[in-house]
């Protein structure tokens, strides 16, 4: 690493010297060019996380169009469009923007493509992630750029600061399963998300450690793991009912994995609630049109939009001398009860 005085900041040229490149082509790769070898640009970013470089101010709220790109506009990165709670998101997202001026560029997270420089490029106001998880060198170069970045519940542990969104995830599960305990059910199962995925893990924390303080250790709790998306979720379900044929009530961490739940126990003339109790985590609008009309957890999607807007403002504002908004930002959760959970029956014998 090129040394610098005690208590300077890193400069470009810096990273160019550590680099072994010009100030321009590190300019270049801060703001996303393409007319530069990826060898170049891995050679540019690893001296940029060697030296600390952090391009101080991004783009500024009260900015407007100019030959250098900056404008009042904000990138909201997906890696997908389908879907009820995403268009919830991007709902709250697109309305909080526009009560602020701020226009909103909806950018597609392809795995294989780079969708940082076409961030970089654009020099919007700032980024926000929904159903992304950005790698270290991603994150790295848009803290090098001076992108301020907000995640929508994060999927993996951010680095350290990283400003998020979220709601009470371990709470939930907390609630659905004392819902369950409430109608007499002790023989559950939870049909999870992806366990490396943050909010997933704390959904079923949260529900096993209500059924073990509940119980005193009475309860058992059966957990599966699948996608987030029906079909996975209904082998999930089968998995669970093939361990324990004797399940009275199934937590599922999102609607659309319980609709998932609906079809393996239909394909098992299971009838719900009367012999499974089912209850999902979102609320979306599929819950009531379902029959029967799901119990579920609330989340408030359109509000997680509209409060990550107002966190990148904040965040925007922050090399101006404002103060710095709190790390994450916690929304509460509600119970919302239907018709897919009953009590228990008294008579339940194991069933195959």
């Amino acid at each position: 690493m090129s040394p610098r005085p005690v208590g300077s900041r890193p400069t470009l040229s810096l990273v160019a010297k550590t680099a072994g490149t010009s100030v321009p082509t590190v300019s270049k790769v801060l703001r996303g060019g393409t007319d530069v070898s990826a060898e170049t640009r891995a050679k540019v970013m690893d001296a940029v996380r060697a030296v600390g470089y952090t391009r101080r101010g991004g783009a500024k709220i009260e900015s407007v169009p100019d030959e250098s790109g900056l404008s009042n506009a904000l990138d909201l990165v997906v890696t997908h469009f389908e879907g009820s709670w995403a268009n919830l998101v991007i709902a709250g997202v697109g309305r909080e923007a526009a009560a602020a001026g701020l226009d909103v560029v909806l950018t597609l997270a392809d795995p294989d493509s780079d969708w940082v420089s076409r961030v970089l490029r654009r020099r919007s106001l700032g980024t926000i992630g929904a159903l992304v998880d950005p790698t270290s060198p991603q994150f790295n170069a848009l803290s090098a750029a001076g992108v301020p970045v907000v995640l929508i519940d994060p999927m993996t542990t951010p680095p350290p600061g990283t400003a998020s969104t979220g709601v009470a995830n371990w709470d939930g599960g907390r609630v659905a399963a004392e819902h369950l305990l409430s109608l007499g059910h002790e023989r559950m199962g939870v049909v999870a998300g992806p366990s490396r995925h943050l909010f997933s893990r704390a959904r079923v924390d949260g529900f096993r450690a209500a059924a073990d303080t509940a119980t005193a250790g009475g309860a058992t709790v059966s957990v599966a793991y699948g996608g987030w998306n029906r079909v996975k979720a209904a082998t999930a379900a089968h998995t669970l009912l093939d361990r324990d044929p004797g399940i009275t009530g199934v937590f599922a961490c999102s609607d659309e994995m319980a609709l998932g739940v609906y079809d393996a126990l239909h394909a098992r003339s299971l009838r719900i609630p009367e012999d499974v109790s089912v209850i999902g985590f979102d609320d979306l609008p599929e819950a009531e049109c379902v029959s029967p009309g799901l119990t579920t957890i609330r989340q408030p999607s359109t509000e997680l939009g509209a409060t990550a807007v107002r966190l990148l403002i904040d965040l925007a504002r922050t090399e101006d001398g404002g103060t710095r908004p709190p790390a994450r930002m916690q929304l509460a959760t509600e119970l919302i009860v239907r018709a897919s959970t009953g009590p228990v029956c008294a008579n339940k014998p194991g069933r195959r």
